[in-house]
């Protein structure tokens, strides 16, 4: 078989059979606080004004039409994690159906979504924590606030900070984790619909005027309703931080569907109706280029008491995401190591059943990347990887019903072939509307990323020293 096509069996996967195995503790409950921790976060709390910058009032749309391709990807990760419950994620997905090769491309991508998105989320907290902080009569030096692409700054100490906390958290166990982050996300969703409840009274439809300032935008076209989607695509894509638990979740086959789709549903309604809040309440222009756009709007109102309890529950419940995602990462370094791709000493797991070598790398590696990048950069190359990520579980939904299509499904997404469509053409409609600068970074990033693969991974993979294992 050539090595590039080599495939995992899924048969294998099932029966658990790969080493060391981490520990089952969750349920469906916590995989909803997890999804709804990982997806509810910096791109509601900050990256709102980024996208209405770029499409003005029309970013409603922007949020529903990224919701609609994140939810037709949720169908199909929820029928593919319940069939390999593997850590992993679309890496373990693309390895069984479509081989090595795009499965080593996808991981690849995933590494930068996941390492993106948690650095990012820190600049989003620090953000709030330093307005939390000043609003105490607390002024933190520009200097270790913010990154040296800022006159006068240095580095983003709040965003090191934060993720080393997170980190810690994390060391102390899975379950530990999950029910603390489950308390965070209670209290982040309070305050969003504090916010609703507070600023709805002002609102002025006359704000939505012009509605599409930008246009609705196109592929390449780096402004207006597109633009704003393929952004803001990363305000939702904390539910496949979900299937990285597949293998810690007590009924795989049954709690993985329930987490995965639940949180989305649950996260579209609050996005929604929190976006047409901020807008009715204050001019777009007014907020766009905030670091904290929703406390700012209720400070605009006068409403300087409850600005600050927003800013606080930010700084509190934000890292919920951070935990999510920091945890998706370390599983998907995890699987990989696991398969002999990356170095096997990354697939250690402790004594608490949680894989500390790649926890503590990982938080390293993103604490770097937090302590100097802009936000903005971070969330849009985050986006890339993710959209490659999905599109990938795309396909691979509607291969692996035309290859074996009689296969046990616990959850079966309906109607699997538009599912898989507009996950695959919606993902690279946004990429393609994401900034030039962006794809090329991309490009680069998997440029380099195939020399690793061509150059160890591929005659040091589980499957060239044991090809019985291979589907």
């Amino acid at each position: 078989m050539a090595f590039w096509n080599r495939r995992k069996s899924i048969d294998l996967m099932q029966a658990g059979g790969d080493g060391p195995r981490l520990k089952a503790t969750l349920s469906w409950y916590h995989l909803i606080a997890l999804g709804v921790g990982a997806i509810v976060g910096t791109g509601i709390l900050t990256l709102i004004g980024v996208g209405a910058g770029l499409a003005g009032p029309a970013v409603m749309i922007s949020f529903a039409l990224a919701g609609l391709v994140c939810a037709c990807a949720a169908l199909a990760y929820a029928e593919l994690s319940t069939m390999m419950p593997q850590a992993g994620s679309a890496y373990t997905y693309s390895y069984a159906v479509l081989g090595e090769l795009l499965a080593w491309i996808v991981g690849w991508s995933l590494i930068l979504e996941y390492s993106l998105v948690v650095s990012a989320v820190a600049v989003g907290w620090s953000g709030y924590a330093v307005g939390f902080l000043t609003g105490l009569g607390i002024d933190l030096p520009t200097a270790l606030t913010v990154g040296p692409h800022v006159a006068g700054g240095i580095v983003n100490l709040p965003a090191v900070f934060i993720i080393a906390i997170v980190t810690g958290l994390l060391l102390l166990g899975t379950r530990e984790s999950a029910t603390l982050n489950a308390v965070l996300v209670v209290i982040k969703v309070a305050a969003l619909v504090a916010f609703v409840a507070i600023a709805l009274p002002a609102f002025d439809s006359a704000n939505f005027t012009p509605f599409m300032p930008n246009g609705f935008g196109a592929p390449f076209v780096q402004t207006g309703v597109m633009a704003a989607a393929a952004i803001i695509f990363f305000a939702f894509y904390g539910f496949d931080a979900i299937s990285t638990a597949a293998e810690e979740t007590k009924r795989p086959e049954r709690d993985l569907a329930i987490g995965i789709v639940g949180s989305m549903l649950v996260c579209t309604a609050l996005y929604l109706v929190v976006a047409a809040t901020a807008i009715g309440a204050r001019p777009v222009a007014s907020f766009a280029e905030s670091p904290e756009p929703l406390a700012l709007i209720l400070r605009e109102m006068g409403q300087g008491t409850a600005a600050q309890w927003i800013a606080a529950s930010a700084v509190i419940a934000l890292p919920t995401v951070l935990l999510a995602f920091l945890f998706g990462q370390s599983r998907i370094f995890l699987g990989m190591a696991r398969d002999g791709l990356l170095p096997t000493g990354l697939a250690k797991i402790s004594g608490r059943g949680v894989p500390v070598v790649v926890t503590v790398f990982t938080a390293i590696v993103v604490a770097a990347l937090a302590g100097v990048m802009r936000l903005d950069e971070l969330a849009s190359l985050a986006n890339a990887g993710t959209l490659a990520a999905f599109a990938a579980v795309g396909v691979c939904l509607i291969v692996l019903r035309l290859r074996d299509p009689n296969r046990p499904r616990k959850f079966k997404a309906p109607l699997f072939w538009l599912v898989g469509a507009i996950t695959i053409v919606g993902c690279i409609v946004f990429f393609l509307s994401l900034q030039t600068r962006t794809q090329f970074w991309f490009l680069v990033w998997n440029g380099a990323g195939l020399l690793v693969y061509f150059l160890w991974s591929a005659r040091n993979a589980r499957l060239a020293k044991a090809p019985q294992e291979a589907a």
